[in-house]
């Protein structure tokens, strides 16, 4: 199956379930903290699905046309990435009614939303290792796991001994995926989610499931029941071999993300960057290129603002570059006003519903770049050319080329403002033609094969 039509198209916003919105206290767990307590590996704050449909008209006022939700299925902790079962949606967050409802108002407004399957591992309490914890050798579920003797130590200290956990964790016993009847539970909870309304699956640790006849098999499902359900592989490093069509559509760019804070934090100049994004464009067949998730945070890594020490400019520009860039852009809830945070959990904070709190500026930045990625035919699918890459001053400018239109994308991410001229001859931009700013009112004339510009200190600009 090809990379469904829509994916290329979409601006996804990633939402922590426990944290966004509060929509129903009713199904709290009694000892909820707070909501804004400081985040603990163990603590609820409530937010549930109910939460996320009250907030929709703040996701639509952003203009997002996409939700990737971390896990929702029953667990024992805030996070869900230990399951216990994946038929059923974790009453703190709600029921198969919710999620009915939140899956209805958003594909009223042409939304999609996909969920986090977690099919390596599950939690201790999940049934079939319950039973094996209880029946032991006369278990029927001992070969859904691979275990190497028992008694099982699956509660003391340290790594487990005596079966294989993910990170050899305890509380994470890991699935064998070579048993048929494993894969069959598996394979019908993907089917069983799309059927429900969901858009598609992003896979944890699909990697860790190293078996490609499993994955072409869970395409194949996902795609029969929905032919434009997207599959997104979370895999962090460049690795070919899981985007193509026995695999994944695309997957999570962190290596672009890792690029962005080389270059911004000053550890590499523009040229070395430049070599690094454009490589990562020929590295993939051109359809999972776009269709990759543009990231620069999310619930496994520290906020863009913090990585980025509080510089706003910075994460300004760092979101400019991920606009322009070819791919699948996101933000991570909370980044879009200025939110804070550190690793695991600091990353995890509760939103702050007061806008006292938000950082506007930086809000409508993003809300601007989200419009401008939905209607230039250019930022959604135009090809990369290099225009520029300088060490001195530190520039990358690139043009984004569509039958329609053409784009110049100009990033200064140096200390000083940059004048810069830059050749246009191979663009078929016609002599005497003004460019305007598409983010301020800056504009350049063709002149002799070239435009000038000159850029701010740690800024870029869109030029049409």
């Amino acid at each position: 199956m090809p990379v469904p039509s829509w994916v290329q198209r979409a601006v996804f916003y990633q939402i922590f379930p426990d944290r966004f919105a509060n929509g129903d206290p009713s199904n709290d767990p009694v000892n909820v903290q707070p909501w804004g307590a400081e985040p603990t590996y163990r603590g609820f704050q409530g937010g549930d699905l109910r939460g996320i449909i009250q907030r929709f008209d703040y996701l639509l006022d952003l203009g997002i046309n996409a939700i990737y939700l971390n896990p929702i299925f029953m667990s024992p902790t805030n996070h869900r990435y230990h399951t216990t079962d994946y038929f059923r949606i974790d009453p703190k967050l709600g029921d198969l009614a919710d999620f009915h409802a939140l899956i209805d108002v958003a594909h009223r407004h042409d939304v999609r939303v996909i969920l986090d399957g977690v099919f390596n591992h599950c939690g201790r309490g999940f049934f079939a290792f319950d039973d094996v914890m209880e029946n032991e050798e006369d278990s029927p579920y001992r070969d859904w796991f691979h275990i190497k003797r028992f008694p099982l130590d699956a509660y003391g200290k340290g790594k487990a001994r005596n079966y294989l956990g993910w990170w050899g964790m305890k509380k994470l016993p890991k699935f064998n995926t070579a048993n048929p009847q494993v894969r069959r539970y598996l394979l019908d909870c993907a089917r069983y989610w799309i059927e429900q309304g969901a858009d598609g699956w992003r896979l944890d640790v699909p990697n860790e499931i190293d078996d490609d006849s499993f994955w072409a098999e869970f395409r194949q499902v996902v795609t029969s029941a929905n032919p434009e359900a997207y599959t997104l592989g979370e895999i962090w490093e460049v690795q070919p071999r899981w985007a193509n069509a026995d695999h994944f559509d695309g997957l999570m760019n962190y290596p672009v993300r890792a690029a962005l804070h080389d270059l911004l934090l000053g550890r590499v100049d523009a040229p070395h960057f430049a070599q690094r994004v454009e490589d990562l464009l020929t590295a993939y067949a051109r359809e999972n290129v776009y269709a990759h998730y543009l990231l620069l945070g999310s619930h496994d890594t520290e906020r863009v603002l913090t990585a980025f020490e509080g510089d706003v400019q910075k994460v300004k520009l760092a979101y400019l570059f991920l606009f322009a860039y070819p791919g699948v852009p996101s933000i991570y809830y909370g980044d879009e006003i200025g939110l804070e945070g550190g690793k695991d959990p600091q990353c995890r904070r509760a939103f702050p519903w007061e806008p006292h709190r938000w950082n506007h500026d930086l809000r409508a930045w993003v809300q601007r770049l989200i419009a401008l990625r939905k209607r230039r035919p250019a930022l959604i699918d135009g090809h990369l050319r290099r225009l520029l890459a300088s060490g001195s001053p530190n520039v990358y400018v690139f043009a984004r080329i569509h039958p329609q239109e053409t784009i110049l994308v100009a990033i200064n991410a140096g200390p000083a403002p940059a004048a810069l001229r830059i050749s246009v001859q191979d663009l078929e931009l016609p002599e005497g033609r003004i460019l305007h700013s598409l983010l301020g009112s800056t504009e350049t004339v063709v002149c002799g094969g070239a435009v000038d510009l000159t850029l701010p200190a740690m800024s870029g600009d869109l030029l049409a």
